[in-house]
């Protein structure tokens, strides 16, 4: 019983971490990511699909995003689903692909940037430590309806506060190399 709240618990840290990581690859950092387009939508064939399944999506330079659809009747409609999400990358179409130039930060950006990450990041911390206290909740429960005995419920809680820890420390990581990439750019 114990390996299966401490099994849960890591489950849901992990996903946790993975949609930290997934929520920072759709931030503009001055470099081209294809991850900024995931929340365009576009009318194809009479219903709103999102826009890498009626176009190609590639990133031939650090700072160019070309879509390429798959049926050029459909240049007009992207524009406009671009335009629409308001990216702050005017698309320029020349008949065949639609092209965005992702603007370089400026200093005060990327100050402004730095603060929006760590306060995600501190967020999803919050989230892993949630975790870590409906996972002890649980194995105190437990015990006291006897399913467990202490020195389970003990070992548990450790084996717990390891994975917070292990995932904290993931979370950590994946704010520094942000950083670092916003610095970089």
């Amino acid at each position: 019983m114990v390996k299966q709240i401490v099994i849960e618990a890591e489950e849901k840290m992990k996903r946790t971490v993975e949609r930290l990581k997934a929520e920072l690859l759709t931030l503009r950092t001055g470099r081209a990511n294809a991850s900024l387009l995931e929340g365009v939508r576009v009318e194809y064939y009479g219903s709103m699909v999102p826009l890498r399944q009626a176009a190609n999506v590639a990133i031939p330079e650090p700072r160019i995003i070309e879509i390429r659809p798959w049926d050029h009747s459909l240049l007009p409609e992207i524009e406009k689903a671009i335009l629409k999400t308001d990216l702050g990358m005017p698309p320029t179409n020349d008949g065949q692909v639609i092209r965005l130039m992702v603007p370089s930060l400026t200093e005060e950006r990327r100050k402004e940037l730095v603060k929006v990450v760590r306060k995600m990041t501190e967020e999803f911390r919050v989230a892993i430590r949630n975790e870590r206290r409906d996972a002890v909740e649980t194995l105190k429960k437990a015990e006291k309806r006897r399913e467990i005995s202490e020195d389970d419920r003990v070992s548990g809680e450790q084996a717990i506060q390891r994975l917070t820890d292990s995932y904290i420390k993931k979370i950590d990581e994946t704010l520094a190399a942000k950083e670092h990439e916003i610095a970089a750019v």
